[in-house]
């Protein structure tokens, strides 16, 4: 088991119904300014169950871990052109750090 990273799951009526994942980054993470960064890796809310704040709830606890761990930052990304995501982490509270496109070598 990794005490840097963790996944909490929404239930209604017993039934999973979103998820949200996130871990400490000790790695550089745009425009924060402490090491470890609390960084969402992933979340999810299924499509009958999305815009009843779930996503929020469990946003929240993510942060919560993440200060309980010592973090000050807080952090996540999306894909550029992925402007539902976008919309989401901007609705959340999140802030624009960086426009980037990540490149790989092809040979």
């Amino acid at each position: 088991m990794d005490d840097n990273a963790v996944c909490f799951i929404k239930y209604v009526d017993k039934e999973p119904v979103a998820f949200a994942q996130c871990q400490l980054r000790h790695d550089y993470v745009e425009r924060t300014k402490s090491s470890p960064v609390g960084y969402l890796e992933g979340i999810f809310v299924s499509e009958g169950y999305r815009k009843k704040g779930y996503a929020a709830e469990l946003l929240s606890k993510c942060e919560r871990w993440a200060r309980d761990k010592g973090c000050t930052g807080f952090a996540s990304d999306c894909e550029l052109g992925n402007a539902d995501s976008f919309r989401f982490h901007m609705s959340l509270g999140f802030e624009e750090a960086n426009d980037v496109t990540r490149l790989r070598f092809r040979r």
